[in-house]
């Protein structure tokens, strides 16, 4: 597991590509006191999706395309948990952008594109109320890699 971790972020990271059939074609011994399953399972998902939103415009052509009604829905029924005692995104800065994302969707504004998602700040607050920022960033990526099927 802790080699294949290391591949991911080599190739996350500019290092030597590796690709999401690769990862989903990798399969673990179970050992005792071992990483528990489940929460390999859900790191390793996690992996391949961000492989997918990393890989050149012309491995994903097969994937199917993102219909703006479909994306708006899912972006109104998006929810992040809340940042606790930890600093987190802005609630009103997430919000803000996700409204201006669903009106470029439905072309009531410029509509936004993937890589303005990826470029998107938002202010992070230590005091009030604040999404958790891991959560937001994921969905950002699986947003972004959407937008780019459109």
């Amino acid at each position: 597991m802790d080699g294949l971790l290391r591949r991911i972020s080599q190739a996350l990271n500019g290092g030597p590509p590796m690709s999401a059939d690769e990862v989903r074609k990798t399969r673990f011994s179970i050992v005792l006191r071992g990483y528990e399953p489940l929460t390999v399972d859900r790191l390793v998902r996690e992996c391949i999706m961000e492989l997918e939103a990393k890989a050149p415009l012309a491995d994903r052509l097969g994937r199917p395309r993102a219909h703006p009604a479909w994306l708006v829905n899912w972006i109104q029924n998006a929810r992040f948990s809340g940042a606790g005692l930890r600093p987190g995104y802005d609630v009103r800065d997430v919000d803000a952008f996700l409204d201006r994302v669903i009106a470029g969707l439905r072309g009531a504004a410029p509509p936004v594109t993937a890589r303005d998602v990826r470029d998107s700040t938002f202010r992070v607050v230590r005091l009030g109320p604040g999404y958790d920022e891991q959560e937001v960033d994921r969905f950002l990526l699986q947003l972004a890699g959407a937008l780019e099927r459109r």
